[in-house]
């Protein structure tokens, strides 16, 4: 066993935030929703939609009966609004090939529509209790920092790293629990910007506060834009579908942004991804 597990696998028997998708009672589909839902999003902002689509749809056959627009207009802001339709065709496919259960194994997970090596691997592990590698950004960082000495991970998962989270990973039993708590480990104080070490429960195992809190030396690290960016651009076009009843004409969707040339590629590419429809000329909709 390694000397990390027990004071992380302690911490969080102490420490774990109460989250609707980790309680005993949480189901497979709520564990999935909000695996998709967490991408790139804060817990936070994500708790009232999580309810709220849960409320509405408490299974992947509840979504999968309605047009995928009705999950864009739920997904409301919590950005990145392509993986409102991936669930939904997530939800679908499950209907179609697992007669509405989300499945249990990896590799059935990995066929779904939308779903990677580390949303398999959530589900599998966190709504199953099977054992395997979870690798999201906390977790990467924690053993950056804790096992190589490094304050950042490489901008992609490595091999590297990943015979390092497998050699650290407990047996089947304890495996789900240390995954999740390494997550939360992450999230609450090995963050990026502001770690607090003297709340950590393995400082005195961690390679990179041995070494001296050496510096990130590797490739750039991208930085999330926001204002004058085409996402905020996309952003507000589809908040004007999502507030709407039904259709809405060109001319509204130009009064939500007077770049004109940017307002132009941003709606073709939102009927591209699939997140508007043409309607008719010049009138655009949710699918």
């Amino acid at each position: 066993m390694s000397d990390l597990h027990q004071p992380v696998l302690q911490w969080y028997d102490e420490h774990a935030r109460e989250l609707p998708w980790r309680g005993p009672s949480a189901s497979a589909w709520s564990v999935m929703v909000s695996e998709f839902m967490l991408q790139q999003t804060p817990v936070a902002r994500v708790l009232p939609v999580h309810e709220q689509w849960l409320s509405r749809w408490p299974s992947p056959a509840d979504l999968a009966a309605e047009p995928s627009g009705e999950a864009v207009r739920a997904w409301g802001r919590l950005g990145y609004p392509r993986r409102a339709l991936r669930l939904h065709a997530a939800a679908t496919a499950i209907v179609q090939r697992h007669g509405g259960e989300v499945p249990e194994e990896y590799d059935d997970l990995r066929a779904l529509p939308g779903i990677g090596d580390y949303t398999a691997a959530a589900i599998a592990t966190f709504a199953y209790g099977r054992r395997h590698v979870v690798l999201d950004t906390n977790v990467r960082r924690v053993f950056a920092r804790a096992i190589q000495g490094v304050q950042f991970p490489a901008p992609a998962v490595t091999k590297a790293e990943r015979e390092v989270a497998l050699a650290v990973l407990p047996g089947e039993e304890d495996a789900p629990t240390w995954s999740v708590a390494v997550m939360e480990l992450g999230a609450l104080v090995c963050t990026a910007a502001s770690p607090r070490c003297a709340d950590c429960p393995i400082a005195g195992l961690c390679a990179w506060r041995s070494a001296g809190h050496p510096a990130y030396d590797g490739p750039p690290r991208k930085t999330q834009a926001w204002a004058g960016t085409d996402r905020q651009c996309r952003g507000r076009l589809l908040a004007v579908l999502r507030d709407s009843d039904g259709p809405v004409h060109r001319s509204r969707l130009d009064a939500a942004w007077s770049d004109e040339g940017q307002r132009v590629r941003c709606l073709a590419s939102l009927v591209e991804d699939g997140l508007l429809v043409h309607a008719a000329p010049d009138v655009y909709a949710l699918p």
